[in-house]
């Protein structure tokens, strides 16, 4: 290499490295806040095995990287401990891996006291070197994730270190105090500690110092975790088990731990079919089963466990917020890229109908295809779009489909008919889509069934190759628009599932995101709103603002069992308030043996119903 391409290689690699700090400011204000109520409860137990299971086996055991936006991600990185968290009913923050933080002046930088008894599940302590590698991990090319790579280059500007246990992080934009801590927080960011020790690469030197073949090299790799929980074993195709850390997991000195995490191992088998993972939850092969779907609830949970007593039904409403969803339309395939053709789309959509028809009403509606409940950040007249044949009929029109076909569909002068395939990954979902399929046929457009099993689904989107894609994802307190609507993501593996872009779009997103004033960020947030409602690029879809959940009688929770935040009542990461108490268990398969009997229990916690 010439002796000025050295230096430019260098200058490169140097303007990427974490930033080194020497003198810590002395005027900060530290803030630790140990004073909110507790949520778990002090009844809980430890001990068992949490029996649960997945409908298809992850393609990938890493976090980042492709195919790892789906599968067991939740127990890697999301539900993982993060510097500091929401309280999931105050929503004040509170302590995870930091003990303190305060803030710098300049509206960028937060300093965080570590905790110096956090560990690896390997036992290697967390320190800040750490989160200094973290930066170098996610800004790496070789992870081949362009959506880390962007928020580790342009929204956090550097990771410094001013001991073993204290360092700051530098947000590319202003912000307030408040958006700094949800940016640094975040469960999807991924701002969490990367084990160093771990990554160590296979090569002396390497240009980023994470290894070019990072994807096949850790496609199967479990790291360690800074969690309770961490995979002890993989059976590929089968299952995978979790085990707990141990009564000494470091996070146990937290207050807002305690008498969480109660279980000793969660086993997840793979079951593809939900009916017969129905069954083996009726067996007592399986702790607890999930009753969302409205057929579950009202007419598959009334057997005879239940009628005795035996598994108890649990609904409880949440406040949490609804990310981006619905009937995502690919403009990269043909016909998708017609305005008029997405138009006529949308008022042929009957999403209404279906969760009147098909979904009981239990459902809700949502507003807008980017989500809801983001406060002022969502545009107060958001409505989603009626169904309404004949005006969806007047926009296939007005895009050329003037004539019906022998079989009631529209084509048009080139006898192309206006077919499109709706790509899902669940046959749960299947009388779903075939009730939008029939509807959509009083105006004259074919909807086709695209079923892919499972991850693969998300895999198969993620590539667009979909021409339609029926699919809700995970929201956060702050609305997402770079990840599904920049142009930099039009392309495979992002969440840009339209493949949308425009240059005003661009720039408002940009805009968005550098804003420190909050009232003009909401202002942004609502013209992207309006823009993306009159590009109609998602068809909005439903929401669930509660959990419903059955469970054996030895699965114990606290009283209440709800949170504001809570998504899921036995998911093990997270909260993961519940207990299994083994003497109940062992009292309640006696009783099955001996034909004893116990009162049915339904539960329905609506104190945060909206």
């Amino acid at each position: 290499m010439r002796s000025r391409e050295l230096w430019l290689f260098c200058l490169m690699v140097l303007s990427l490295r974490p930033t080194l700090a020497a003198d810590l400011p002395q005027d900060l204000v530290w803030v630790s806040n140990m004073e909110e109520p507790l949520f778990a409860s002090d009844q809980a137990k430890r001990g068992g095995t949490l029996h649960t299971f997945m409908a298809s086996f992850p393609q990938t055991l890493r976090s980042v990287g492709p195919d790892a936006n789906s599968g067991l991600r939740h127990y890697f990185m999301d539900g993982t401990p993060k510097l500091a968290a929401r309280h999931p009913n105050t929503g004040k923050w509170i302590p995870q891996l930091a003990q303190a933080w305060a803030f710098g002046d300049d509206h960028q930088t937060v300093y965080f006291k570590l905790n110096p008894d956090a560990r690896w599940s390997d036992g290697k302590p967390i320190t800040a070197d750490d989160y200094l590698f973290m930066l170098t991990y996610y800004r790496s090319k070789d992870i081949i994730d362009p959506w880390y790579n962007d928020f580790f280059i342009h929204s956090i500007k550097a990771v410094e270190k001013y001991d073993d246990y204290t360092i700051a992080i530098v947000s590319g934009t202003a912000k307030s105090q408040d958006e700094l801590m949800v940016q640094i927080n975040l469960p999807s960011n991924g701002l969490q500690p990367r084990p160093a020790h771990f990554f160590k690469p296979k090569k002396d030197v390497n240009k980023d110092g994470i290894d070019d073949d990072f994807v096949r090299r850790y496609n199967f790799k479990s790291e360690p975790t800074a969690g309770a929980y961490y995979l002890s074993d993989v059976k590929k195709g089968k299952s995978v088990t979790f085990k707990h850390v141990g009564a000494d997991w470091w996070g146990y000195g937290n207050r807002y731990y305690r008498n969480r995490y109660n279980v000793d191992q969660v086993r997840i088998r793979v079951i593809r079919d939900n009916d017969i993972a129905l069954r083996y939850f009726e067996k007592g092969q399986l702790d607890t089963f999930g009753l969302i779907l409205p057929s579950l609830w009202h007419e598959k949970s009334d057997s005879e466990p239940y009628r005795k007593g035996y598994i108890h039904k649990f609904w409880g409403y949440n406040q949490v917020a609804q990310g981006a969803g619905g009937l995502w339309m690919n403009t990269a395939k043909p016909l998708l890229d017609n305005l008029a053709i997405r138009q006529g789309i949308t008022y042929a959509t009957d999403f209404d109908g279906m969760i009147q028809h098909v979904l009981r009403g239990d459902y809700a509606r949502k507003p807008h295809g980017l989500g809801f409940g983001h406060g002022e950040y969502d545009r107060p007249d958001n409505r989603p779009p009626p169904f309404d044949p004949a005006l969806a009929a007047k926009y296939f029109t007005e895009a050329g489909f003037d004539r019906i076909g022998p079989d009631g569909i529209r084509i048009n002068r080139q006898g192309q008919r206006l077919s499109f395939a709706i790509t899902y990954g669940y046959p749960v979902w299947t009388p779903r889509i075939a009730y939008l399929k029939e509807q959509a046929k009083q105006a004259g457009l074919e909807f086709t069934l695209n079923l892919v099993d499972g991850s693969a689904a998300f895999k198969y989107i993620l590539e667009k190759k979909h021409d339609l894609a029926f699919l809700n994802m995970s929201g956060g307190e702050i609305p997402a628009y770079w990840e599904y609507l920049h142009s930099d993501n039009v392309k495979p593996q992002t969440n840009n599932h339209a493949s949308y872009s425009s240059p005003q779009l661009d720039q408002l997103i940009d805009a968005f995101k550098r804003e420190f004033d909050v009232q003009k960020r909401y202002a942004l947030s609502r013209r992207i709103q309006k823009l993306v409602a009159d590009a109609f690029i998602i068809v909005p879809g439903y929401m669930v603002p509660y959990t419903r959940e059955a469970h054996w009688r030895w699965v114990k929770y606290p009283d209440p069992g709800m949170t504001k935040r809570t998504e899921v009542m036995f998911y093990p990461v997270e909260y993961g308030t519940f207990w299994i108490d083994e003497a109940v268990k062992q009292q309640t398969l006696k009783a099955m043996e001996d034909g004893k009997t116990f009162e049915p229990v339904t539960v329905i916690d609506d104190r945060f119903k909206l």
